[in-house]
């Protein structure tokens, strides 16, 4: 199971490390769009586009429909969950070290200085 969602989670880091896949997701996140659609403001060739949605399909981040001639695309966002709860962790983690460091530092401010250390010390 673990390395499972390992496996969705790399696919959907991978999905989104493009800028236009990442691109074709904030315009499927308006409604859904036929592969033409999403190809046109990139210039790109139908079958450039497919293989981003490819990409975008294998992370489970959008859904195609065949109809008629036409390949539709829509955003199914579950898989951002996964990496929002991913992040969480992290986010989490980071929190409590600097919180941390704030009650050091703050600890720190509040002590008497210390003497000077080095070069020109008089006994």
């Amino acid at each position: 199971m673990v390395e499972f969602h390992a496996a969705r989670l790399d696919n959907t880091f991978h999905a989104l490390a493009d800028p236009t896949r990442r691109a074709m997701l904030k315009s499927l996140s308006v409604h859904e769009r036929s592969v033409g659609e999403l190809a046109a403001p990139f210039q790109m060739s139908l079958a450039a586009a497919s293989k981003h949605i490819k990409v975008l399909e294998k992370a489970g981040l959008v859904r195609r429909e065949v109809k008629g001639r036409t390949h539709v695309c829509r955003l199914d966002a579950k898989p951002l969950s996964d990496v929002r709860d991913w992040l969480r962790y992290y986010e989490r983690f980071w929190s409590e070290r600097l919180d941390v460091l704030e009650a050091l530092l703050r600890e720190d401010t509040s002590a008497p200085p210390a003497p000077p250390r080095g070069k020109g010390r008089t006994r």
